[in-house]
């Protein structure tokens, strides 16, 4: 936090939620007054490699979690390479971005948001490509963009009665977080030159700070955004033993 002139000043104590309008989400935390120093760590040197790891991946979780609700991506596609198969992570990542410039040119609209998660077969060496989007686009358009395999591409269903969109889009994003996750997890399935995860650049979803005295106060500025209570709440109070500040996470709308 700083002032007019640029200087930083101490932040207050009391409760800061970062809240995602887009994507109908926001979580935070209690902040002290007290400022304890921080050590750079290098890559790699975490006092606790698996909780760094775990921690990792609960960012990313969370990043793809709301790109995909901002951008409502509800609809979950996976392309296949048929022979010959390309093993090198370089050539895949071009393979990919041809086929995204291809659909955009395909349906005449250069706005074309989406992200996409490689996923490294059992041999090592092969991938298979899943990426979500939010408009229908046709499969003959989708067979012709890719040209090198099999493809398939449905709208994500099987949610509870009165689910929209919204909803659709976070089980889309909650299926390419599994393959993100994993390569936190199990490092061997991630592939050495390659993004765990990538979107279209231009609609990351913007970020609204929010200031209250309690958990509560934070909520209900949020809620006031939205027009409603939120959906989901979850507090750190549910987690025994839970390591870091205070905090909550809230998601709104359906």
């Amino acid at each position: 936090m700083s002032d007019l002139s640029g200087v930083s000043v101490p932040r207050p104590a009391g409760w800061y939620l970062s809240l995602f309008p887009q994507a109908g989400e926001g979580g935070g935390c209690f902040v002290s007054s007290y400022r304890p120093e921080r050590a750079y760590v290098a890559r790699g040197r975490a006092a606790d490699p698996e909780r760094a790891a775990e921690e990792a991946a609960r960012r990313a979780r969370a990043k793809v979690r709301r790109y995909g609700a901002a951008n409502v991506l509800n609809r979950l596609g996976t392309l296949t390479y048929g022979p010959p198969r390309s093993t090198d992570p370089a050539e895949v990542r071009e393979h990919v971005g041809q086929f995204f410039r291809a659909l955009r040119v395909g349906l005449g609209d250069r706005r074309l948001p989406y992200m996409w998660a490689p996923e490294l077969h059992k041999d090592g060496e092969h991938f298979h490509i899943h990426f979500a989007v939010g408009r229908y686009v046709p499969r003959r358009l989708i067979v012709a963009s890719w040209g090198r395999g099999i493809v398939d591409i449905r709208l994500i269903g099987d949610l509870p009665v009165g689910s929209g969109a919204l909803a659709e889009a976070r089980k889309a994003a909650g299926y390419l977080s599994k393959y993100v996750t994993k390569t936190f997890t199990d490092p061997a399935t991630r592939a050495p030159g390659m993004h765990r995860y990538d979107v279209a650049q231009g609609f990351q979803p913007s970020k609204v700070m929010i200031y209250g005295r309690s958990p509560e106060d934070v909520l209900a500025q949020a809620s006031e955004t939205f027009g409603m209570e939120p959906a989901k709440v979850w507090h750190s109070s549910e987690i025994e033993d839970w390591p870091g500040p205070p905090a909550v996470w809230a998601q709104w709308g359906r």
